[in-house]
C-alpha cells in the first residue's frame, strides 16, 4: 500500500501530536499516513529542502501561519514559508491549519501561495481533518466554514485595491496609528493618509470617520 507523506510545521507540539494521531490512525482506501513534524520555521524550511535534494518529496505540508517572530529582518511566518514551499516543491500540496480566520490573511495568503486548502483550527476535527487529506489529493481545494466565508465574501465586491490599500485597512482594523504604520507599509505618513482618503472616497465613506472606512472594507469582505 502507498505511503502518503505529509509534513506539519506548528509552534505548538501537542497540536502536531494531535493531527499525527489522527491521520496515521486513520483508515484510507488506498494509502497509509507517514507524518513528519517542525515546530519553527527554520525546521520546516529545512525539511522541506532535504525532501527536495534527496527527491524524497511531501505529498503534502501542512502550515500554521503564526511560527515565531521575525528575526533580523528574516521572515519566518507559515504563509512565508508557502511560498518557499510552493517554489521549490510545486508538487506537493499545501493546506494551512490556522486560528486566523480574517479576511485579510486567508485573501493574502490565496494571493501569495494558493494553496490547496485552508483550515480555520476551531473549526478542526477527525472528520474534517480527514476528508481535508481525500479531497485535497483528488479533488482540491478544501476550505472550512469560516475560510468559505472570507473568501466569498471578497469575491462578491467589485472593488479592487492593491497590496498597499490592502494593508492600510488592515492596520487600520487592529488599531495602528497613522504614524506608527511606516513600520509595516512603506510610505510616508503623508501618502498614507493620502491613501486613505481615496480609499475612503472609493468606499463611499469619504466625510466619515475612520471607523467607517473599516465598517464598510469589513462587510465586503477585504478585512
Amino acid at each position: 500500500m502507498k505511503t502518503l507523506k505529509i509534513l506539519a510545521v506548528d509552534d505548538h507540539q501537542m497540536t502536531m501530536i494531535g493531527y499525527k494521531y489522527i491521520l496515521e490512525d486513520a483508515e484510507f482506501d488506498d494509502f497509509v499516513v507517514e507524518m513528519d513534524m517542525a515546530t519553527t520555521f527554520k525546521e520546516g524550511k529545512e525539511k522541506i529542502e532535504l525532501s527536495v535534494t534527496s527527491n524524497n518529496l511531501y505529498d503534502l505540508i501542512l502550515l500554521d501561519i503564526q511560527l515565531s517572530p521575525v528575526v533580523d529582518g528574516v521572515p519566518s511566518t507559515g504563509q512565508d514559508l508557502g511560498v518557499i514551499a510552493r517554489n521549490i516543491a510545486p508538487s506537493s500540496k499545501i493546506v494551512f491549519l490556522s486560528s486566523f480566520s480574517d479576511n485579510y490573511r486567508i485573501n493574502s495568503i490565496l494571493r501569495t501561495v494558493n494553496p490547496e486548502g485552508y483550515m480555520v483550527k476551531t473549526e478542526i476535527n477527525e472528520f474534517v481533518l480527514k476528508e481535508m487529506v481525500e479531497t485535497v489529493l483528488t479533488s482540491p481545494p478544501y476550505y472550512t466554514k469560516k475560510a468559505l466565508i472570507a473568501i466569498r465574501n471578497k469575491m462578491s465586491t467589485n472593488i479592487h485595491l492593491d497590496d498597499t490599500d490592502i494593508k492600510i485597512l488592515y492596520y487600520l482594523s487592529i488599531g495602528t496609528r497613522t504614524k506608527d504604520m511606516v513600520e509595516y507599509v512603506p510610505l510616508s505618513i503623508s501618502a498614507i493618509e493620502n491613501r486613505k482618503r481615496q480609499i475612503k472616497e472609493i468606499f463611499s465613506v469619504e466625510n466619515e470617520n475612520d471607523n467607517a472606512l473599516i465598517a464598510s472594507a469589513k462587510e465586503k469582505g477585504f478585512i
